[in-house]
């Protein structure tokens, strides 16, 4: 899986059977995921805690000897969570740290997923404590999105956890299929 993709393509059985083995990682310095952490356990969805190098999230699918995996294979793609609209535009703020995360991140699919349901309407409105201007904040993300070739989602925290498990779920399925 050198360049990304499987050499080998599996029946729908056996997609099925590894898609219902799929790991998520957790970084263990992720602080305030209680409700993800317990929506993961809720669902019987496999996780493991563990420092990550980039990221709050990812992913893996563990070794499956009868369907020729025979270690471990880890998927190059994270989700960092930001807890609220403030916790964003704080993140963005600090320019330097927040693009030297970017540059990292580059080089695999990344995503912000932002636990406020009506967070892109509280941007363009202001409606977060930081002083940073509505409109200079917006094109900074968006002019940081396109730069780096990621994307901002906003969902309500008590969907969080699904958010991130089918976000996984569904690209490791297309690389699979």
């Amino acid at each position: 899986m050198k360049d990304g993709t499987i050499k080998y393509k599996f029946t729908e059985t056996e997609v099925k059977k590894l898609l219902s083995s799929i790991v998520i990682l957790v970084d263990s310095r992720e602080q305030e995921n209680k409700h993800i952490i317990d929506y993961f356990k809720s669902k019987r969805i496999p996780y493991e805690e563990k420092k990550l190098d980039y990221g709050d999230y990812a992913a893996y699918l563990p070794k499956i000897e009868e369907l020729g995996i025979q270690r471990n294979l880890y998927f190059m793609a994270a989700i960092e969570r930001k807890n609220s609209v403030d916790e964003l535009a704080a993140t963005i703020k600090d320019r330097n740290r927040f693009e030297n995360e970017l540059i990292r991140a580059q080089r695999f699919p990344f995503l912000i997923l932002v636990e406020d349901a009506d967070g892109y309407q509280n941007l363009i409105k202001g409606n977060y404590r930081s002083g940073y201007n509505s409109r200079a904040l917006v094109g900074s993300l968006k002019a940081f999105e396109a730069r780096y070739g990621f994307q901002t989602v906003f969902v309500a925290p008590n969907t969080a956890g699904n958010y991130i498990y089918f976000h996984f779920y569904y690209m490791i399925r297309n690389v699979l299929k």
